[in-house]
C-alpha cells in the first residue's frame, strides 16, 4: 500500500469521524428557520451601504446536509487538503460546488498562510481563489472567545485601504474540535460586478461584536491574478425565452473557473414580477446538472451557476420548472393599521395583529402559502400617511406558525415604525407565489 494511499485512507477516516459528530447535532427545524432569517433581515439591511450578503450562522445545520451519504474523498478534496492541511471541515462547505472544487484541482488556489496576531487571539488567511468574477477566501481563528455565540463583521479592503465594490458572503465560522482553545475556520464569498477586477493587494479585516472583549483583526495580502488570467470564455447566446407568457431575453453566458454567470433581460412589458426562475440549471450533454445559487439585479439580471470550465462541455441547456412571480398590479397595496384591511394586493394576504418593540413596529401577516424552498414575504417600499418612507430590514417566520398547515405567518418589522397608525402603502419585492411553466433552452458553445 502507497503513502499516497494510506493518506487518502486517513483522511477518509477523519471526515467518517466528522461526520458522525455532525450526525449527533441537534438542529431545531423551526430554530434554523429562524437562523436563516435572522441573516436575510441582516443582507437587506447591509446591502443598503455596502451590497453585501451575510448567511446565517447555521454552521451545524448546514453541515448535516452536507455530510449526508457515504464519504469518499475526490482528487480536488484531496488536492485542497494538500495545499492547505488542516482545513478538511471546510472544504466540505464547498464540496457541493463542482467547479470550484475542479479549479482548486488545476491549482487555482493561491496559499498564503498569513496571520495577525494580538491580545491572545490571531486570524489566519490560508488561502484564496480568485477570477474576475468571483473570490473565495479561506481563515481560521484562534484564542478569540465567543466566536460563534457573538459574532462578528468583515470588510474587504483594496490597495488604497478603500472598501472593495463587492457582495460577499460568510457564516460563522465552526469550531474544528471541543478543545478547550478550539480553531475556528470558515469562508468569505466575494462576488465581482461587471467592470470591477480583484485588486493587486487585499486587506480582509475581522472586527469582533463581542462587547466585553472587542478586537480588530488585520490580514494584507497580495493577490496572484495570474493564476486565473485569460481564462474568462464569453458565449453569445441572444435567444428569447418565452415562460407562461412573460419574455426574458438571454443575452450571454460568461464562464470563469469559479463559475459561470449567465446575463438576461425581463422585457419591462411583462406582465408580472419575476423574483426568480425555480429549479434553474444548466445540463451538459451527459446530463450533468450543474446548479445556481443567486442572482443580481432587477430587469437586468446576471445569474450564477457552477462553473463547467474545466469539465469543457460541448452542449448546454438552461431548465427550470416555472418561476416565482406576481402580477405586477398585486406588488402594491395599502394597509390600514386600525382595522387590519387590506386594499389591493395578492389574493389572500391577510393582517393578523402588530406589536410595538423599542421603536420598530412588527407587523404579522398570514400568507396562503409555505416558505419551504421560495421566496419569503418582503418589502422594497413603506409609506406612512404622510408619504414618509420606512425600511424593512427583513422578514421572519418558522415552519408550521399559521393559522393551519395551508398558511404562514410571517413577521415584518419596520424600522422606526413603532409611533405609526393609520393607512401605509406598501410594495412589496419578493412573495412566494409559483407558475408552474417547465422550459427548456439551448445555449451554443464553440469549441
Amino acid at each position: 500500500m502507497t503513502d499516497k494511499h494510506n493518506a487518502f485512507e486517513n483522511l477518509e477516516s477523519r471526515l467518517q469521524a466528522r461526520k458522525n459528530e455532525y450526525d449527533a447535532i441537534s438542529v431545531p427545524e423551526a430554530a434554523a428557520s429562524q437562523a436563516v432569517q435572522a441573516g436575510i433581515r441582516q443582507a437587506s439591511r447591509k446591502r443598503k451601504t455596502r451590497l453585501r450578503w451575510l448567511t446565517s450562522s447555521i454552521s451545524a445545520a448546514a453541515l448535516v446536509l452536507l455530510f449526508t451519504g457515504c464519504i469518499r474523498v475526490s482528487p480536488a478534496f484531496a488536492s485542497f487538503v494538500e495545499q492547505l492541511p488542516g482545513m478538511e471541515s471546510v472544504v466540505s462547505l464547498i464540496r457541493q460546488d463542482k467547479g470550484l472544487m475542479m479549479a482548486i484541482d488545476q491549482s487555482l488556489l493561491q496559499k498564503v498562510g498569513i496571520a495577525d496576531e494580538h491580545d491572545g487571539g490571531s486570524v489566519t488567511v490560508e488561502g484564496i481563489i480568485t477570477d474576475e468574477s468571483r473570490m473565495v477566501i479561506f481563515y481560521k481563528m484562534k484564542g478569540i472567545k465567543d466566536v460563534e455565540k457573538s459574532g462578528f463583521d468583515i470588510d474587504l479592503l483594496d490597495e488604497n485601504g478603500k472598501q472593495l465594490p463587492v457582495a460577499f458572503s460568510y457564516a460563522s465560522p465552526h469550531a474544528d474540535s471541543d478543545a478547550k482553545d478550539p480553531v475556528y475556520e470558515n469562508f468569505i464569498d466575494a462576488s465581482f460586478p461587471n467592470e470591477t477586477s480583484p485588486p493587486d493587494v487585499l486587506t480582509v479585516v475581522f472586527k469582533s461584536r463581542n462587547a466585553a472583549k472587542p478586537g480588530v483583526w488585520k490580514v494584507t495580502l497580495p493577490v496572484d491574478k495570474n493564476l486565473t488570467k485569460g481564462m474568462k470564455k464569453v458565449i453569445p447566446v441572444h435567444q428569447l425565452l418565452v415562460i407562461d407568457g412573460q419574455r426574458i431575453q438571454v443575452k450571454q453566458a460568461t464562464m470563469y473557473p469559479t463559475r459561470v454567470v449567465l446575463d438576461v433581460q425581463l422585457d419591462s412589458s411583462n406582465t408580472k414580477k419575476i423574483f426568480g426562475l425555480s429549479n434553474l440549471q444548466l445540463v451538459d450533454e451527459q446530463g450533468r446538472a450543474w446548479r445556481t445559487d443567486t442572482s443580481i439585479g432587477e430587469d437586468t439580471r446576471s445569474i450564477y451557476f457552477e462553473s463547467m470550465y474545466f469539465s469543457k462541455p460541448k452542449k448546454l441547456t438552461l431548465q427550470g420548472s416555472g418561476f416565482s412571480g406576481l402580477d405586477k398590479k398585486e406588488l402594491d397595496f395599502t394597509l390600514n393599521l386600525k382595522t387590519h384591511e387590506i386594499t389591493g394586493g395578492p389574493p389572500g394576504l391577510q393582517m393578523l395583529g402588530s406589536k410595538v418593540k423599542g421603536a420598530d413596529l412588527t407587523i404579522d401577516f398570514s400568507v396562503p402559502d409555505s416558505m419551504e424552498n421560495s421566496f419569503v414575504l418582503s418589502f422594497s417600499k413603506v409609506k406612512d400617511s404622510s408619504g414618509h418612507s420606512y425600511q424593512v430590514p427583513g422578514s421572519s417566520w418558522s415552519p408550521g406558525y399559521g393559522k393551519d398547515q395551508n398558511h404562514t405567518t410571517v413577521s415584518s418589522t419596520i424600522e422606526n415604525g413603532g409611533k405609526l397608525h393609520g393607512e401605509l402603502q406598501m410594495q412589496i419585492s419578493t412573495y412566494p407565489s409559483r407558475v408552474k411553466a417547465p422550459f427548456s433552452l439551448e445555449i451554443p458553445i464553440d469549441n
